[in-house]
């Protein structure tokens, strides 16, 4: 079988894409996912999305996400912005869409040349002595570090991910330095990649939210650097819970290919 794919980055957070509207990739081949997001034997890549029809009349495409370890995963923020710029220059939708995530329904905007992602509301923030816990369509941990620039984020990463109270579930782990008021630097350990990340969009969403929470910053809009470019997080707040969530950044298309399997 030959497949026709699509690689996309969005800060450096890259992708395999596949047009499956028309079910030509069967959902349960976890080892072929695997295989494709594998850098050395495959295209190489955080994970594997398949762009599919709706499955209601609301939506514009369904997104579905992997891995690079070929499982499906939670909700993947800059994987979402990149099919939507797919999305946009395979004709299924001009500016603007609405499409259902393993999280839900999500809406986005093209302006400006930048993705503008919907994310879903967050009510809940734990906040521990050491670092803060919470979901912005996949778990994340977040902790404040000094030399972020020298940390040593997978060793680190790899032992919060598996430790309590996570274990074999596992979470996101983000490790932040503040740069300025509302602008922070950021750097992401990703389960189901299992090492260091460029860019997290749910991670910085975290991140953005944590900051807010803890007083770090009072902005309703968010600077965050990661190693693969800038993102942006704009929200409210309601009653202590966070809404109206943007992330907002760029996607771009790396190339087209074709591969056998």
């Amino acid at each position: 079988m030959n497949i026709t794919f699509y690689k996309y980055q969005g800060t450096g957070n890259d992708f395999v894409i596949i047009d499956n509207r028309q079910s030509i990739v069967p959902k349960n081949d976890t080892k072929l996912f695997g295989r494709l997001c594998d850098r050395k034997f495959g295209i190489g890549a955080d994970g594997l999305m398949l762009l599919e029809a709706p499955t209601n009349d609301e939506d514009d495409f369904t997104m579905v996400y992997f891995n690079a370890d070929g499982n499906e995963s939670s909700m993947c923020g800059n994987g979402g912005r990149c099919l939507v710029a797919f999305a946009s220059f395979m004709g299924v939708i001009d500016t603007t869409a609405t499409f259902t995530a393993i999280d839900g329904k999500h809406q986005a905007e093209i302006k400006d040349g930048l993705i503008y992602l919907k994310m879903q509301n967050v009510a809940r923030i734990d906040e521990f002595e050491s670092h803060l816990f919470l979901d912005t369509g996949s778990p994340h941990h977040v902790t404040m570090v000094d030399e972020l620039s020298n940390y040593d984020v997978v060793a680190n990463g790899r032992a919060i991910r598996n430790g309590a109270p996570y274990y074999k579930e596992g979470s996101n782990v983000n490790f932040v330095q503040k740069e300025a008021n509302g602008v922070f630097a950021v750097r992401t350990y990703e389960r189901g990649v299992e090492d260091e990340t460029l860019s997290c969009g749910t991670g910085v969403t975290a991140v953005a939210l944590a900051m807010h929470t803890t007083k770090m910053t009072d902005n309703t809009t968010v600077v965050i650097h990661t190693p693969g470019g800038e993102l942006k997080v704009v929200f409210d707040v309601d009653k202590k819970q966070y809404k109206d969530i943007f992330l907002i950044g760029p996607a771009e298309q790396v190339f087209k290919g074709e591969i056998v399997c």
